[in-house]
């Protein structure tokens, strides 16, 4: 069949039992690299300040994934991610397998560079290991040579950091993975390549006799599909530009991973910035060109509808939003948006999540708080709903349903001087240092509330609640935000002012994502 051109969000026709749409994992799944390992594929994905990091997903057919844990429990040191940081953490990881083991190196833009390993996807996962130290350093990828035992790494550079971008330094690595063996030199230079900039992401492989580097530059949302050859390690390294938006609605079409079928088949996983709802991913088809480049998409465009990869047939999956909290438990969708502390969630028999009202003098400003706990905003019209009870006493205690970015807005309970539980509805814009209310308070006599939030197109919110007598809705459609490098994100949280001693707890129950009608 010929693959349909992307052309706005819900184009082409319908999923058929024969053909997949893009995009294949619709929420922020950013900067995605990909593996086959036997008749498995892997992802992983930045996941920046949040905790747990390193997300890792499975698929049998590259099309249906589900999220199967994380390799990073924690970042550190300790006192720089005890608070939200969105433009730090992991950056861009490259997902490996060699030697029998599981792989992923990672740049930390203030730190360097890491890597964990594993026997086993599921863990259990090495502590991070400093391969390389220095700012700047980011985007690093691997590379072991099956036929020579050489080993090799590539990072990029942030200018932000660094005061240095577009381009990429290659180093000879030792076997282990564990050092590289020399200061490494710039093997390819963006400022020489005519109107290339931002040179970044890559991804390292051996193909045909080439050392190959797949590589975005152009900027996140305006940019390009790069792929870079040399015979040579070190280069001189072609260019050639392999996927761009052409006349399509798929902006900056770039960053991610080839992976080859067991049957021979090649594919190319990459994302697409939009807005708040992060970085999306979509799979293209790839094949090699007579000139023995690659070929992505419809001859260069993205593409909307196409075939499946040849691969057994799989049932509809996707990554998990909902969840009942069995024992206390939250499911691997959900992270922190910083490290995490003790007694914030607590185990118990029953199903529901117990989230201590944790004292903080920033409760008026919940992007500065590492104690919500976050998933993904959903690419498509979603209604999202969670049943609260505030069991505090605690004058000025808190606790409710977020979409956070730099703007947000929540809708929970508040507990007042007088001991009544009120429905507050309350947001902030990017510039404001404080929370204010988004319609009157009300009374919930008995402490407990159906909260809701129903997305559309644009990111546009609609906040209601249900006190008993159904579904009520409160304040203006709200137009969610993305942070810096990070889609907006659906919160729990619960808070207190400061002072002493235990603020009490709320309960979260029956979490629910379902598609708009």
């Amino acid at each position: 069949m010929t693959p349909e051109r992307t052309r706005g969000r819900g184009a082409g026709t319908p999923e058929a039992a024969d053909t997949y749409t893009n995009p294949v994992l619709n929420a922020d799944w950013s900067d995605p690299d990909v593996i086959r390992v036997g008749d498995d594929f892997y992802l992983t994905a930045s996941s920046f300040g949040r905790a747990p990091g390193l997300p890792l997903l499975h698929s049998r057919d590259l099309v249906n994934w589900t999220l199967v844990g994380h390799a990073l429990e924690r970042l550190g040191p300790a006192d720089t991610f005890a608070a939200p940081r969105h433009d730090a953490g992991v950056w861009a990881p490259s997902l490996r397998h060699h030697d029998g083991r599981f792989w992923i190196f990672w740049g930390d833009p203030d730190q360097g560079v890491f890597q964990v390993n594993a026997p086993d996807v599921r863990g259990p996962w090495s502590v991070p290991h400093l391969v390389k130290a220095g700012r700047g350093l980011i985007d690093p990828c691997p590379l072991w040579d099956e036929e020579t035992g050489d080993a090799w790494l590539v990072h990029a550079w942030a200018r932000s950091r660094s005061g240095v971008k577009n381009r990429l330094t290659g180093h000879r690595m030792h076997p282990d993975g564990t050092r590289l063996l020399d200061e490494g030199e710039v093997i390819v230079d963006g400022d020489r390549i005519p109107g290339w900039f931002t040179l970044e992401g890559p991804k390292l492989y051996r193909h045909d006799g080439w050392f190959w580097i797949l590589a975005p530059a152009g900027g996140v949302e305006t940019g390009w599909q790069g792929a870079l050859r040399s015979r040579d390690f070190f280069g001189p390294y072609e260019e050639k530009v392999v996927l761009e938006q052409q006349d399509t609605d798929v902006n900056g079409p770039h960053q991610g991973g080839w992976v080859r079928t067991p049957s021979g088949e090649d594919w190319f996983l990459h994302f697409q910035q939009r807005g708040a709802y992060g970085r999306v991913v979509h799979l293209q088809p790839m094949t090699w060109g007579p000139d023995g480049w690659p070929v992505l998409g419809d001859d260069g465009a993205p593409v909307t509808v196409h075939r499946r990869p040849a691969l057994p047939p799989q049932p509809p999956a996707a990554p998990a939003t909902d969840d009942d909290f069995p024992g206390g438990r939250y499911g691997h969708q959900w992270s922190w948006t910083a490290d995490p502390g003790d007694g914030w969630a607590t185990r118990h028999p029953g199903d529901g999540l117990r989230l201590a009202c944790v004292r903080t003098a920033d409760a008026h400003d919940l992007r500065r708080l590492p104690n919500v706990l976050t998933q993904r905003l959903p690419g498509p019209p979603s209604a999202v709903e969670v049943e609260l009870r505030l069991d505090s006493a605690e004058p000025g205690a808190r606790a409710g349903l977020a979409v956070l970015g730099d703007a947000y807005r929540w809708i929970g309970l508040q507990r007042s001087a007088d001991g009544a539980a009120h429905l507050v509805h309350r947001f902030a814009e990017p510039v404001s240092e404080a929370e204010r209310d988004a319609d009157h308070p009300r009374v919930a006599p008995d402490g407990r509330v159906r909260l809701r939030v129903e997305t559309a197109p644009g990111a546009r919110c609609c906040f209601s609640y249900d006190l008993g007598d159904g579904h009520r809705p409160t304040g203006q459609v709200f137009a969610a935000t993305p942070w810096r490098w990070v889609g907006a994100l659906l919160g729990l949280f619960a808070l207190a002012p400061a002072g002493r001693g235990s603020a009490g707890a709320a309960e979260f129950t029956r979490f629910r994502v379902v598609a708009a009608h």
